[in-house]
């Protein structure tokens, strides 16, 4: 399991029939993720009363989180480091340009 992929983050497709689109991580599960308009599915839903009607919807269904990659804001794939500050707080980084850009911080600092 890749630890860094969280909710919210944005992701490259690497394999399977969507491969080169990104998307937006919707929810993660052990060995899964579910992204927003990748491996969509079609669904046949049946009236279940009188105030609804049976219909055809698409729905995202999870792909496995080795197929995925973050990306940055340009769609391009970025390989995550880390690194302690000096007032303790761990933060994710990537290089881009020659320059460390922080993804996201994972833990608050402890020190007073």
């Amino acid at each position: 399991m890749s630890s860094w992929i969280k909710k919210d983050d944005k992701v490259l497709v690497l394999a399977g029939n969507d491969k080169g689109k990104t998307g937006v991580v919707l929810a993660c599960g052990a060995e899964k993720v579910l992204v927003k308009g990748v491996n969509v599915r079609k669904k046949h839903v049946k009236r279940r009363s009188e105030n609804t009607k049976s219909e055809i919807i698409d729905i995202e269904t999870p792909i496995h989180i080795s197929n995925v990659a973050l990306c940055n804001a340009d769609g391009k794939k970025i390989k995550l480091r880390s690194r302690q500050t000096e007032n303790g707080e761990k933060q994710l980084y990537y290089v881009e340009d020659g320059k460390d850009v922080v993804f996201r911080s994972l833990r608050k600092s402890t020190k007073k």
